[in-house]
C-alpha cells in the first residue's frame, strides 16, 4: 500500500522521540565546532518548506540564547548579497540535499573560507556530499512530494542545535536543558490526542474547508513560521490560493482582499488578545475564522489542543493540524495527490539536481 500524507504525520511520535533519543551523538560536530569556535551570528540558507522551519525555530536561538540567526533565500543570496564578514557558522538545510539555489549558496560561503554545516534527510546527496559537516535530520526521504514527517523533524533538530551549541558555550545548565527535552518529549508523546482531536474538528468542518475557495493563516512570534509552511502544504495540496502571515504584517494592507468565501485560521500557543480581536473582526466578512490554540477552551470554530507548551517549542506541535487539515481538505475537494502534475518541472527549471 503506498503511503500518503497521513501515513507519516502519523509516524512523527515515534520519529521525534527517536531523534530526541540520539541527538547528542548525531550533533557531535556541532559540539565540537561551537567548543573551538564561539559562535554568535549563524546564517541559515534555506527554501521551501526548509525555510519555513527555520523561522519556527530561529526565536529559539535569539531570544533564549543570544544567537543572532539571519535566514537568507539561497537564489538571492547569491546573485544579489553579499556575506556578513561577522558570520561565525553557516547551517544550511535542505531535506531533499538536490536544492540548486542552496547548493549554490553553499559553494558561495565555502568559497569565502567559511565552513558549512547541512542539515538534510539525504546525507549521501549533492548537497550532503559537498558540505563540510553533514548533520542528518533521521527520518529518510518521504515517498510523498509534500512532506510532513520530515518538515517536523527539521524543526527539532534546529531546536536541538540551539540547544547544543549553548550548552557548548555554557548559556544554559543541565537542569534548565533537562526542562527543555523533558518539555520536547511531552510535545511528541501529545501527537496522537492531536491528531485525534483535529479528524474531529475537521468532521465537524468539512462542508466550509471543501467549499473554501482562498486559505489564510495568521501567527505571531515562532508560530509566523507556522503560518508559513501552512501557506505552502495548503498551496501545494487543496492548490487554491492560500497564504501565511504575521500577525501585524497582516493587518497592514493583506486584510482588504477578505470575502465571504475565504476561511481564515488563527494560531496561538496562548491567549492571544491581539489575535483573538482580529479573528474577532474578520469573522463576519469571511466564510470562517477558526482558532487553532494549545489552550483547553473548546468552541464551535475552536481546535483546541489542551497541550501547554512554551512558545518557542509550540511550532513543533501546532503544525501537525495544519498538515492534517491540508491532507483532509485536498481529499475533500477530490483532488488525487498521488497523482504529479508538473512531472518535469524541475528539469526543466533546474531547481532541483
Amino acid at each position: 500500500m503506498q503511503p500518503t500524507m497521513m501515513t507519516y504525520i502519523e509516524e512523527q511520535p515515534a520519529a521525534l522521540a527517536a531523534i530526541l533519543r540520539a541527538y547528542p551523538q548525531h550533533l557531535a560536530s556541532v559540539e565540537d565546532f561551537a567548543r573551538q569556535h564561539p559562535v554568535r551570528r549563524l546564517l541559515v540558507l534555506a527554501t521551501g518548506s526548509s525555510l519555513n522551519a527555520a523561522m519556527c525555530a530561529r526565536y529559539f536561538f535569539e531570544h533564549r540564547f543570544g544567537l543572532l540567526v539571519e535566514i537568507k533565500e539561497p537564489y538571492n543570496f547569491v546573485h544579489y548579497e553579499a556575506i556578513d564578514p561577522h558570520t561565525d557558522m553557516v547551517l544550511v538545510v535542505s531535506q531533499s540535499g538536490k536544492s540548486a539555489s542552496t547548493l549554490a549558496a553553499m559553494k558561495k560561503v565555502q568559497a569565502a573560507g567559511l565552513p558549512v554545516f547541512a542539515l538534510t534527510s539525504d546525507p549521501d546527496s549533492p548537497i550532503g556530499r559537498r558540505c563540510d559537516h553533514v548533520l542528518d535530520i533521521h527520518t529518510g526521504i518521504e515517498k510523498v512530494g509534500f512532506v510532513t514527517r520530515g518538515f517536523s523533524a527539521t524543526v527539532l533538530n534546529l531546536l536541538l542545535v540551539a540547544l547544543t551549541l549553548a550548552r557548548a558555550q555554557q548559556q544554559i545548565d543541565d537542569r534548565e536543558t533537562d526542562d527543555y527535552l523533558a518539555a520536547l518529549h511531552q510535545l511528541a508523546g501529545a501527537i496522537p490526542d492531536t491528531i485525534a482531536r483535529t479528524e474531529a474538528f475537521f468532521e465537524r468542518h468539512v462542508q466550509e474547508l471543501q467549499a473554501g475557495t482562498r486559505f489564510v493563516a495568521i501567527g505571531e512570534g515562532a508560530l509566523t513560521g507556522v503560518a508559513k509552511e501552512f501557506e505552502t502544504k495548503f498551496t501545494e495540496t487543496v492548490r487554491v490560493p492560500s497564504g501565511g502571515f504575521e500577525l501585524e504584517a497582516y493587518m497592514h494592507g493583506p486584510y482588504l482582499e477578505a470575502n465571504a468565501e475565504h476561511v481564515m485560521f488563527f494560531i496561538e500557543d496562548a491567549p492571544n488578545p491581539r489575535l483573538r480581536a482580529l479573528r474577532d473582526y474578520m469573522a463576519p466578512a469571511v466564510k470562517q475564522a477558526f482558532l487553532v490554540t494549545l489552550t483547553d477552551e473548546e468552541g464551535p470554530d475552536t481546535l483546541a489542543l489542551n497541550c501547554r507548551l512554551p512558545h518557542l517549542l509550540s511550532p513543533l506541535l501546532l503544525i501537525v493540524p495544519l498538515q492534517i487539515l491540508a491532507w483532509r481538505t485536498a481529499c475533500a475537494k477530490g483532488i488525487d495527490l498521488s497523482v504529479r502534475i508538473f512531472d518535469d518541472f524541475d528539469r526543466v527549471l533546474k531547481s532541483k539536481i
